[in-house]
């Protein structure tokens, strides 16, 4: 995913328009959504870097546990506070599955709108994604990243290969639930991309699409090598917007999108191919696919098979907001009021997330050395 600018309605008109109250409104949300993050990552944060050092899959879960209440908050702005309408349709995916979820990509918040999906379907703290190297340098959002295990991409192959192979290489274990989400298209959608886009197309032989860019397949490809024996599924997601692609901002002041259309598609692991060619052939038909998804959703105003999904419960994430709110209120009573050890600690929880993201550090668990240490031991007395 890539933060740019987003493309306009064809008026380039705005859903609603920036009024002093939602100005006000949604510099408040920041400042929560921020802040909440901040004391979270702190606190929460390092929980599940200690407990890592003894056991990766219970680390996981501790931070799923954690983060999805924060992660919840945006659903809730979207959905609850700016009511924008989302709509799914397409097939009903079942709760428990480890998948490879790809999607298109129209603007720099398509990612955000794939955790309204995984709210409903418990798996909101597993949701991981492919993300460009510089969204990690963001500001407290970028520790948060490097916590859930994203994996930073340059977007050069010959560099991104052995980082990728890597963090999939960490993903394989079946009883840690696993959201992957990629976007093979590597950018997001613009009239000009797009041109460019069919003009190689029509010079190479290959389809000319119109909604989509042609996908890039070497990082699909990598995960599905990785992890296929591990996976469930692939979900083929498709999202499209009313009235404008927004930007990051448009949604914090909620004056765009009107309506976001989410379409599914479940395809069993069994059923993608296992050669590259073949794999590369398979992701252009399913862009193809998904261009006419989207030229229909243009014509007719919505996505075949609306409906397989409810509306969130307004009570639950009242109730997520409140608990989010008490545990931050805690935490900065005792950052800024308390002992100034919890002033040191905070100082040097800071300090280690900064450096862990940029260094990529990860601690292993402790019962890999000793082993290690078991096996050297060994292997002197041989």
């Amino acid at each position: 995913m890539e933060a740019s600018n987003s493309s306009l309605s064809a008026d380039g008109s705005r859903h609603s328009s920036l009024t002093p109250v939602r100005l006000f409104r949604g510099v408040i949300c920041l400042l929560v959504l921020l802040s909440t993050a901040f004391m979270m990552l702190a606190y929460c944060g390092i929980i599940t870097v200690v407990l890592r050092f003894f056991s990766v899959h219970y680390s996981r879960k501790a931070t799923a546990f954690f983060f999805s209440m924060w992660l919840a908050l945006w659903p809730f702005l979207f959905e609850k506070i700016n009511k924008t309408k989302i709509t799914f349709s397409g097939e009903a995916v079942p709760t428990m599955e480890r998948v490879l979820l790809i999607a298109n990509h129209r603007t720099e918040v398509d990612w955000m709108y794939l955790w309204d999906l995984a709210l409903r379907k418990g798996r909101l703290g597993y949701i991981k994604y492919v993300l460009k190297s510089s969204l990690m340098k963001l500001p407290v959002f970028g520790w948060a990243f490097h916590l859930l295990e994203f994996i930073s991409v340059e977007r050069k192959w010959e560099v991104d290969e052995p980082t990728m192979h890597h963090m999939l290489s960490s993903f394989k274990d079946s009883q840690d639930p696993l959201w992957l989400a990629l976007f093979p298209e590597g950018t997001d959608f613009s009239e000009q991309k797009c041109l460019r886009n069919r003009k190689y197309a029509a010079e190479n032989g290959l389809p000319v699409l119109t909604h989509v860019l042609l996908p890039k397949t070497k990082g699909f490809y990598a995960c599905l090598e990785e992890l296929r024996a591990s996976l469930d599924a692939v979900y083929d997601v498709t999202i499209g917007y009313k009235h404008r692609c927004p930007s990051f901002l448009d949604n914090v002041f909620g004056v765009d999108p009107s309506e976001v259309h989410i379409h599914i598609r479940r395809i069993q692991i069994a059923r993608i191919p296992s050669s590259e060619e073949e794999v590369s052939s398979w992701l252009m038909d399913t862009f193809s696919h998904k261009d006419k998804l989207l030229s229909d959703l243009d014509n007719q105003g919505r996505f075949p098979d609306e409906g397989m999904e409810g509306e969130l419960s307004t009570l639950k994430c009242l109730f997520n907001m409140l608990l989010v709110l008490v545990l931050t209120s805690i935490c900065t009573y005792l950052t800024f009021f308390s002992s100034v050890w919890f002033k040191t600690y905070v100082a040097l929880a800071c300090a280690y997330l900064s450096s862990a993201t940029y260094f990529n550090i990860r601690p292993r668990p402790l019962s890999l050395f000793r082993r290690a240490g078991c096996n050297g031991k060994q292997s002197k007395h041989r």
